[in-house]
C-alpha cells in the first residue's frame, strides 16, 4: 500500500508512519513542521509544506500517487480554539477542503480522517457510541465535525471512500522509546506530568476540582497511540471493499475512564515519587467525562486495544520522556 501521511511528523502521525513501515507499506509524509518534528520521520520522504498550499499538496499527490491518504494535520488545543476560533476554522476546515479538492482532481479516492470525541460535546450517556448526538462545545470540536461533513458529502457526490476515526485521549509512546509526544507548548496531561518528573517543568496544573465526577477532576478515556495506529491500518484495508458504505465513523477508546487525579497517582507510581501539583480553575470548553464505546470498531475492524492498563500506558510514555530524541 502507498500511503500519504499528512501531518506525519506530529505525535500520532509519526507513530502511524512507523506502523506503516513496519507492516511493509510505502509512505510519504507531508507536514509543515509547525508542531511536528523532522527527526520523527525516518524511512520515508518528508515534504515540508502548508496544507493550504494547493499547488504543493497537489504536486505531491500527483507524483506519489497514494492509494490512501491518512489525514492527521490539525490544530487541536481546545483553549486556543476558544480564544482564536478563526484560526481553527481556517486551518482545520479550510485546509482540509483544499486536500479533498486536490485528491478529487488527482484521482485519489481513499481517505482516513483523524477526528475526535470533541464532536460529541457534553455526553448525554456514558460510554459514548457513534450514534450519540453531535453537539460540540468548542470550536475545535466544531472544526472537526464540519470537516467530517465535508468528507461525507464528497463521498456522496464524488466517489470518495473515507473513514473518520474519532479518538478519545491519545496517550503513550512507541515501545522502542524512539518516538514520543513532544509539543511546545505542551497541553496534554500525561506528558505534562512526566515533564515535571523529568525536571523539565516545576509543577503539574490540575484544571477543575468541582466537576461532576468521583473526585471532582475530569475523566478521560486514554487510548495508546500504537493501538490507534493499528486501527488505522485495519480501516485502510476496509476502504478497499466497494460493497461497504462509502463513509463510516468509528470511536477509538478502551471503554474505561480515568480521572486526572488517577492519572497523576499512576504516574507517581511509575516514576517512584510524589510530584508537585497546583489546583487551577476549570478551563472553558472541557466536558467533565468522555469515555468511548468502541464496540463498532471491535466488530467491524476487528480492533482489540493491547494497552488497557493505565500504568502500562504511562510507563511507555515515561521511557520516552527519560531520554527524548527531539
Amino acid at each position: 500500500m502507498r500511503a500519504l501521511v499528512v501531518g506525519g511528523a506530529g505525535y500520532i502521525g509519526s507513530h502511524m508512519l512507523r506502523c506503516l513501515l513496519r507492516a511493509g507499506h510505502q509512505a510519504c509524509v507531508y507536514d509543515d513542521l509547525s508542531t511536528g518534528h523532522a527527526a520523527a520521520v525516518a524511512g520515508a520522504e518528508l515534504v515540508q509544506g502548508d496544507l493550504g498550499d494547493r499547488a504543493q499538496i497537489g504536486a505531491v499527490l500527483e507524483r506519489f500517487q497514494p492509494e490512501v491518504v491518512l489525514h492527521f494535520a490539525a490544530r487541536s488545543v481546545v483553549a486556543e480554539s476558544m480564544a482564536d476560533p478563526g484560526l481553527y476554522y481556517r486551518d482545520n476546515v479550510g485546509h482540509s477542503l483544499v486536500l479533498l479538492e486536490e485528491m478529487r482532481r488527482t484521482g485519489v479516492q481513499r481517505l482516513i480522517f483523524s477526528s475526535t470525541a470533541a464532536v460529541y460535546g457534553n455526553p448525554r450517556q456514558v460510554p459514548i457510541d457513534e450514534d450519540h448526538p453531535l453537539l460540540p462545545i468548542n470550536p475545535y470540536g466544531w472544526s472537526k465535525l464540519f470537516t467530517e461533513r465535508m468528507i461525507q458529502d464528497h463521498c456522496r457526490a464524488y466517489g470518495l471512500r473515507a473513514i473518520s476515526l474519532r479518538y478519545f485521549n491519545a496517550a503513550g509512546a512507541d515501545e522502542s522509546g524512539e518516538l514520543g509526544e513532544a509539543h511546545e507548548p505542551e497541553t496534554h496531561l500525561i506528558p505534562n506530568i512526566l515533564r515535571v518528573a523529568a525536571g523539565q517543568a516545576e509543577v503539574i496544573r490540575i484544571y477543575g476540582q468541582d466537576h461532576d465526577t468521583a473526585d471532582g477532576s475530569c475523566v478521560r478515556d486514554y487510548v495508546h497511540v500504537s493501538d490507534l495506529c493499528n486501527a488505522h491500518l485495519s480501516a485502510a484495508e476496509r476502504l478497499a471493499d466497494p460493497h461497504l458504505p462509502a463513509f463510516q465513523t468509528f470511536n477509538l477508546g478502551i471503554g474505561h475512564g480515568f480521572s486526572v487525579l488517577e492519572v497523576l497517582r499512576a504516574a507517581e507510581a511509575v516514576v517512584g515519587r510524589a510530584l508537585p501539583q497546583q489546583r487551577m480553575p476549570r478551563r472553558p470548553g472541557d466536558p467533565p467525562i468522555l469515555v468511548a464505546s468502541a464496540k463498532r470498531a471491535r466488530a467491524a475492524l476487528g480492533w482489540r486495544p493491547r494497552y488497557t492498563d493505565l500504568h502500562q500506558i504511562v510507563d511507555s510514555a515515561w521511557r520516552w520522556h527519560r531520554q527524548p530524541r527531539y
